[in-house]
C-alpha cells in the first residue's frame, strides 16, 4: 500500500477538506502507466480555515508523520493560534515519513480560491481510498501561472499528453 492512503484515509476520517494538486494529481487523472509522471512529493491545497488546518496537522501526526514550516519543526504547541498564524502567512507546512513520503500542505494554489476548486473536484478511489483531486485543467493553469522553471519545464515537455488528459476529462483543452 502507497505511504500516502493511510494519510488519506486519516484526512477523510478527521474531516480535513483538501485537494490534491501538483504533479500527484495529474497523476490520478492517468488511466496508464505512460501517462503518469515521477514525482518527490505530494501536494494538498488547504482552505483558510485554522480549525481545518489543526485537523489535518493531526491526522498527519496520528500516522506518525513530521510537520515542519520551512527548515523547521513546526512549532509547539499545535494549536489554533498557530494554525492561523501561518494561514496569515500563507505558510507551507510539509509532513513526511522521512523516507518515502513527503506531502506539502499549501494554502495557495496561483490565483485560485479554495472554495472554487472544492466545488469543481473530481474524486477518485485508489485502493479503497477517496481522494478529491482538483480539475486538472486548474492544476495545469495554477502550474503555469507559478512561473517556476521546474513548472514550465513539466507544462513544455508533457503538452500533449496533458492536453490529451484534459480533454478526457473535462471535453475542452486547456
Amino acid at each position: 500500500m502507497p505511504p500516502e492512503e493511510d494519510l488519506i484515509r486519516a484526512l477523510n476520517e478527521s474531516e480535513v477538506r483538501f485537494v490534491a494538486i501538483g504533479v500527484w494529481g495529474v497523476n490520478l487523472y492517468a488511466r496508464t502507466l505512460m501517462q503518469t509522471f515521477a514525482t518527490k512529493d505530494q501536494d494538498l491545497f488547504l482552505p483558510l480555515d485554522g480549525d481545518n488546518l489543526l485537523r489535518a496537522w493531526q491526522a498527519c501526526e496520528a500516522v506518525g508523520l513530521e510537520l515542519s514550516c520551512g527548515e523547521e519543526p513546526l512549532d509547539q504547541p499545535r494549536d489554533l493560534f498557530l494554525a492561523k498564524a501561518v494561514i496569515e502567512r500563507r505558510a507551507l507546512t510539509r509532513a513526511t515519513d522521512g523516507d518515502q513520503l513527503a506531502v506539502d500542505l499549501t494554502l495557495v494554489m496561483g490565483a485560485f480560491d479554495f472554495e472554487r476548486v472544492w466545488i469543481e473536484r473530481r474524486s477518485f478511489v485508489v485502493n479503497g481510498v477517496s481522494v478529491p483531486v482538483a480539475r486538472l485543467s486548474h492544476i495545469a493553469q495554477s502550474k503555469a501561472a507559478a512561473g517556476r522553471p521546474k513548472d514550465r519545464l513539466f507544462l513544455e515537455t508533457h503538452k500533449e499528453i496533458l492536453e490529451g488528459l484534459i480533454r478526457r476529462h473535462e471535453g475542452n483543452s486547456p
